[in-house]
């Protein structure tokens, strides 16, 4: 059994009573939530978060059920603008500090880019930035080591700084702190042009870094001329869930799937796919 969940912001945005009533008529067990996205009173800065807000936000999601997996804050570590990079920093720091008031151990982010956008750069996989996110982690580690959190880092092929399988390993040994685990993403970890080998890929994954994976993404693929292309939901395109499910099950039993892409007009049908595979 695995325990599946979706973003909220992929249901709109409203008070946080509101959004945890719209996707409590699902059959999901967690949500990630990216705070700004779901909730226009929360804003992309520093400074506004409490514990009173958090308890709220846990205990109206509770009541639908519902567990809060990861708190996405996904920022640029290496931003071009310094002052950008610092206040984003910050940001990540106060998810770190109010995490398990929100009843979440998890705050998420991916490695970033040279540029602000996050977009592909060919410094970005430089060793001088690789060096840099590792500072960032490592500061990062230090708050969520204070307050009992978890920083999630989320691999992304071909666009981010952590790019492989080999620098998330090797950044996790350079931190080396029990409190940076991993946010494991299939679909985006694939390189471009080697998704053929998807099945190797992954269980390569849990060979390299399994017992420091604490969540999954769920989406899909097509490919184009022989490579990777679009986000899209589950049971739409190339990747094999079946895989992925049977994996869990045997290394990672009850872990949070959340997935990506769905809607009200398609999560029902995206969650039926998922459950498809948890039959051998």
């Amino acid at each position: 059994m695995i325990n599946i969940g979706v973003r909220a912001h992929d249901f709109g945005q409203g008070s946080p009573a509101e959004i945890a009533e719209k996707i409590g008529q699902y059959d999901v067990t967690s949500v990630q939530l990216a705070l700004p996205k779901s909730f226009p009173i929360i804003k992309e800065q520093a400074g506004q978060l409490s514990p009173g807000f958090a308890n709220h936000v846990r205990d109206v999601f509770k009541q639908q059920g519902i567990n809060i997996a990861v708190l996405g804050c996904y920022i640029n570590p290496i931003h071009p603008d310094p002052e950008i990079k610092e206040q984003s920093i910050l940001r990540f720091e106060e998810y770190l500090r109010f995490a398990r008031d929100f009843g979440c151990a998890i705050v998420g982010t991916e490695t970033g880019s040279r540029n602000a956008d996050c977009s592909y750069h060919v410094d970005s996989q430089s060793e001088e930035a690789f060096l840099e996110v590792v500072e960032v982690i490592k500061r990062l580690a230090i708050t969520a080591e204070k307050y009992g959190s978890i920083v999630g880092i989320e691999g992304v092929a071909h666009h981010h700084v952590i790019h492989t399988y080999e620098k998330m390993v090797r950044m996790l040994a350079l931190v080396n702190s029990p409190s940076v685990q991993i946010i494991y993403d299939p679909v985006n970890f694939f390189p471009l042009d080697g998704c053929h080998e998807q099945e190797q890929l992954m269980d390569q994954a849990f060979e390299m870094f399994g017992d420091r994976i604490v969540a999954i993404h769920s989406k899909d693929y097509l490919l184009k001329d022989g490579l990777k292309e679009g986000d899209l939901p589950s049971g739409t395109g190339e990747m094999n869930h079946r895989h992925l499910t049977q994996l869990l099950l045997e290394k990672k039993p009850y872990i949070q799937v959340i997935l990506e892409m769905t809607s009200s007009d398609n999560v029902e049908e995206v969650i039926n796919f998922i459950r498809a595979t948890e039959s051998a």
